[in-house]
């Protein structure tokens, strides 16, 4: 079974909606994955989702209440296959703690969809409801991208 991490800052806004959305998708296609999601900083970690990214995601059908951020830790870096970064600066902070025994891929999420024009999922935090929606149709995009890539290599 394939596994992913979503990873963004403090694991409040786009990471649980990462989570949320390829669960989502995969779901439709009938792919089992195993995914999860996590902060770079600790600031956020036993907190829920933002209440924006809930609300925002429930306009979608997907319920990320039940999510609590939590801090990226050395073991997710065998735990998982692939380690999806919502911009660089969580890119880099990923590669500053890759451990010498890594098997996960550590990458940016966009780099699924780079024809959507866009190379990084913007943090909605401090904008309005329309940076919730991009970030959802932004992952929509991307998680949609996977399940063609995981349907080629079968």
């Amino acid at each position: 079974m394939n596994s992913y991490l979503f990873v963004c800052l403090g694991n409040i806004c786009r990471s649980p909606t990462a989570k949320a959305m390829f669960d989502y998708k995969f779901k439709q296609a009938g792919i089992e994955v195993f995914t999860d999601s996590a902060g770079t900083l600790s600031y956020h970690v036993g907190k829920a989702p933002d209440p924006r990214a809930i609300r925002h995601a429930q306009d979608w059908g997907m319920d990320i209440s039940d999510q609590r951020a939590r801090q990226v830790t050395v073991s997710d870096f065998r735990r998982f296959d692939r380690i999806f970064a919502m911009d660089q600066s969580n890119l880099q902070d990923l590669q500053r703690m890759l451990p010498p025994n890594a098997t996960a891929s550590v990458e940016l999420v966009m780099n699924l969809a780079p024809d959507y024009g866009l190379q990084e999922v913007p943090d909605p935090y401090y904008g309005g409801d329309q940076g919730f929606e991009q970030v959802l149709d932004m992952l929509e995009t991307a998680a949609s991208r996977l399940i063609e890539e995981l349907a080629r290599s079968r």
